[in-house]
């Protein structure tokens, strides 16, 4: 299992040589995912010819085996309507638990302690669903719920100062989204090991050099947030965190993607529901301290 996700891992949908199920097969019968680098494409060409079954992580034991199938196995495989309704379930409980987090706690020095608390508890759920072997629902939904308490508190601090950014966060979040989805269907970006690994090189090294700035600032040696500040040079980092939640997301697409493709099983589809969620928060609360950032400009 490798890290996919900027702060916390989780498993991928292929544990093969491959990073994180790129670069490898789908099972047979399952959705075509393209035939460039594909040694199932050409029969000539594939030293599974004999036992389709031999990379496919969720196949069962006698097929990977080499024992010939009495019939394909269809039941209980993740499929993209599952995905869609786990993300669904679980980003809607974020947006309730916001939305009453910022209805019912006003803007104050305890509300602003119940949030860091409410994200200290995401974090050790989120932490303790990324160590389990298999997704649980209540971790997840419990991850989500947390959350959703500290970015209602978060915004509505962020709203009380620069009216708006909330919602230009989220439309914000949503265009990163939407135009990061339209370019990995459209092909332009292939996400192969080498893109991962280069990636995740980045990701970690921008995250260490975060919880160094974090630990400068907190005991004084940094001014204004250090590299977090509220100025040019705030804006650039939140650009960079920006992009990087980008390339998660690419990460994310693809882990679906090979999740459907390899007929993963159906509990699988809250991991991918899980992963989504949190890059969409990285990406959401990088988006609302830019937009403030700009506001303040003004």
């Amino acid at each position: 299992m490798r890290s996919s996700n900027p702060v916390f891992s989780r498993r991928g949908f292929s544990r093969d040589n491959g990073y994180a199920g790129f670069n490898a097969a789908p099972q047979a019968g399952g959705p075509a995912v393209g035939t460039q680098g594909n040694p199932y494409a050409q029969p000539s060409g594939n030293p599974y010819a004999q036992n389709p079954y031999a990379q496919n992580p969720y196949a069962p034991q006698d097929l990977q085996q080499g024992a010939p199938p009495q019939a394909p196995v269809s039941t209980g495989r993740m499929t993209m309507d599952d995905v869609v309704m786990r993300s669904a379930m679980t980003l809607g409980t974020v947006v309730i638990g916001a939305i009453l987090a910022w209805a019912l706690l006003p803007v104050s020095s305890s509300s602003y302690g119940l949030a860091i608390g409410a994200a200290l508890v995401a974090f050790v759920l989120a932490i303790v669903q990324s160590f389990k072997r298999k997704a649980s629902p209540a971790l997840i939904l419990g991850y989500a719920a947390f959350e959703g308490v500290f970015l209602g508190v978060i915004s509505e601090m962020f709203n009380t100062e620069f009216s708006g950014a909330p919602f230009q966060a989220v439309l914000g979040t949503m265009a990163v989204s939407g135009a990061t989805l339209l370019i990995y269907k459209a092909g332009w970006i292939r996400v192969t090991a080498r893109y991962a690994r280069i990636g995740m090189a980045i990701a970690i090294a921008f995250i260490l050099v975060m919880a160094v700035n974090l630990l400068l600032v907190a005991f004084g040696v940094a001014d204004d947030g250090g590299l977090r500040s509220m100025g040019p040079l705030g804006a650039i980092v939140g650009i960079i965190a920006i992009v990087l939640g980008a390339f998660f997301l690419t990460l994310d697409f693809k882990q679906i993607e090979d999740g459907v493709a390899y007929g993963a099983p159906r509990e699988e589809a809250w991991l991918a529901a899980f992963g989504l969620t949190m890059t969409l928060v990285w990406i959401y609360i990088e988006m609302l301290r830019l937009v403030a950032i700009f506001s303040g400009d003004d």
